[in-house]
């Protein structure tokens, strides 16, 4: 199986917005974006990522090693 696609730029921030609690709208509000937008770039970054929830992306991202 193909390594996963790195994720953008966008969707790193999403992701990291996500993992501080933010819900959609209020990252779509902090990021000046269309509920739409933050929705299709965070099931980019879940399918990239290889992950189905939110919980699944932030119990990765508390995983990874810092550094």
């Amino acid at each position: 199986m193909p390594a996963p696609a790195r994720l953008s730029p966008a969707e790193r921030r999403i992701v990291r917005e996500v993992c501080a609690g933010r819900r959609n709208g209020e990252i779509a509000r902090l990021l000046g974006k269309n509920l739409g937008t933050v929705k299709n770039q965070l099931s980019s970054a879940y399918r990239k990522l290889g992950v189905g929830s939110r919980v699944e992306l932030i119990l990765r991202h508390r995983r990874r090693p810092s550094g």
